[in-house]
């Protein structure tokens, strides 16, 4: 099987994934490129490279979102924990 990546040297794991990487950037990339694609303006080669290369963002955007979420829940896990152990706290004082 021929791997589709290597006719036109574009490998989407090469797509730079830094510490500096910017939610708000990589879909602003994706919109970029769908613009682009939309234009008729690439040739065909580059409408899969383009193409390949939004999905990779649209990937790494779907991680970061999920990793987020998780945070989120724990967080509010911890609030909830909280507030539940300070509760406890202030029905104990009022039984005395």
């Amino acid at each position: 099987m021929i791997d589709p990546t290597s006719a036109s040297g574009f490998d989407p794991a090469e797509l730079p994934i830094q510490s500096d990487w910017n939610y708000e950037a990589a879909v602003a990339e994706v919109e970029a490129i769908i613009t682009r694609i939309e234009a008729g303006e690439l040739e065909l080669e580059e409408v899969f490279d383009q193409f390949t290369a939004a999905v990779e963002y649209l990937r790494q955007c779907e991680t970061f979102l999920q990793e987020r979420q998780q945070q989120v829940g724990l967080l509010i896990e911890t609030l909830n924990e909280e507030r539940g152990r300070e509760g406890e706290g202030e029905r104990g004082s009022r039984q005395i």
